[in-house]
């Protein structure tokens, strides 16, 4: 039976190693212990902050997979709020049964009891299955993002 909660403190080391899990992640993550403080930081930062939900999947107490939603108060669409879901991760071993839609029914339920109206995410370029997984959930590509480090 797979849970759906928020994340606690002591879940951060496993959320950590599924953002490293992937191609990506694996360039830009550091899941070595003791955890980096950056990622004690972020959580900290998080939890804090009522309009943000660092959620993990859970199947009998194994973290096996993640995802962050932001709620954004927006002047734009008459004032309406906005859900916006990112980092979202299914561990390996887990993939292809189902968890991912289960993961973004759970978000949506999420948004709609905040009083949003509107869900959107962003996706890097090169993950054309997540594309594929997201346009079978209802978004559409309808704008283009841009991101810039600073």
């Amino acid at each position: 039976m797979v849970e759906f909660r928020r994340a606690r403190h002591d879940d951060l080391p496993a959320i950590v190693m599924l953002l490293a899990e992937d191609d990506l992640g694996a360039g830009r993550e550091d899941p070595s212990l003791p955890i980096q403080e950056a990622y004690e930081t972020a959580f900290a930062a998080i939890a804090a902050d009522p309009n943000q939900f660092l959620a993990v999947a859970t199947d009998n107490g194994t973290i096996i997979g993640t995802l962050q939603i932001t709620i954004i108060p927006n002047i734009s669409r008459m004032g309406a709020l906005r859900g916006q879901i990112e980092g979202v991760r299914i561990a390996a071993s887990h993939q292809g049964k189902g968890l991912g839609g289960q993961a973004f029914e759970w978000a949506f339920e999420y948004c709609r009891s905040r009083g949003c109206v509107l869900i959107q995410l962003t996706s890097d370029k090169s993950r054309s299955d997540a594309h594929h997984f997201y346009e079978k959930l209802g978004f559409v590509a309808s704008h283009t993002g841009f991101k810039k480090i600073i």
